[in-house]
């Protein structure tokens, strides 16, 4: 019977990698025996930067030096088959009538160019080697509405249109991508709003939410 096998690349890079998915994907990779570099606004968790195998970039995923940093990581390490997976996202809870152009600010820039950044910086690697993995991580809510998440919805729906024109641009190069669209998740953006600290105080914003930071 034809088995379908897949190969790991030698070294993913991984957004939001400091809580939610990004985490998880994080110790998933390093325990599979990929060399994984981690990218977010906070530093690692120290369960994740105790480990042999894993790098952390500390910084924006909306700014150039960040994935300057990315990429001689990737070069000093001798790096040939790489992959990215975009995980770092952030989401404010609320109509249109209480976006205020920080929070549109704040969400476009992590969301939709911290996701452009980083394929931008990684495919001319890829290309080079003709080989490259990209995982777009949008959201089930890129197609279907949800109440009071219309600055995100709209984010996620940009990430899965770049992923596709990205993935018609560079196929001949053999870059690879995909879109991964997740539904809710018990992980950094779930958790945010359902467990308040339990020192919390009349300060506390039940309706903002925050995953990753490259993100948070």
């Amino acid at each position: 019977m034809p088995q379908l096998t897949f190969e790991l690349p030698d070294t993913v890079v991984v957004t939001g990698a400091s809580s939610g998915l990004g985490h998880e994907l994080c110790s998933l990779l390093v325990e599979a025996g990929v060399a994984t570099v981690g990218v977010d606004l906070a530093a690692a968790q120290d369960n994740l930067a105790a480990l042999a195998g894993y790098h952390h970039v500390a910084g924006d995923v909306a700014g150039e030096t960040t994935w300057e940093k990315v990429v001689a990581r990737l070069r000093y390490s001798g790096a040939k088959r790489i992959g990215l997976v975009t995980s770092a996202a952030i989401l404010d809870v609320g109509t249109i009538l209480e976006a205020t152009p920080a929070i549109m600010s704040r969400a476009l820039n992590v969301n939709i160019v911290g996701t452009a950044l980083a394929i931008k910086f990684l495919l001319p690697l890829m290309i080079k080697a003709h080989d490259g993995t990209i995982v777009a991580v949008a959201s089930v809510n890129a197609t279907l509405a949800e109440q009071q998440l219309g600055i995100y919805n709209a984010t996620k729906a940009a990430v899965r249109q770049l992923a596709r024109t990205v993935a018609l641009d560079h196929s001949r190069s053999g870059v690879r991508v995909n879109i991964l669209s997740p539904g809710p998740m018990l992980a950094g953006l779930f958790n945010a709003t359902s467990n308040p600290p339990p020192t919390a105080t009349s300060s506390w914003q039940p309706g903002r939410r925050a995953s990753g930071a490259a993100a948070s």
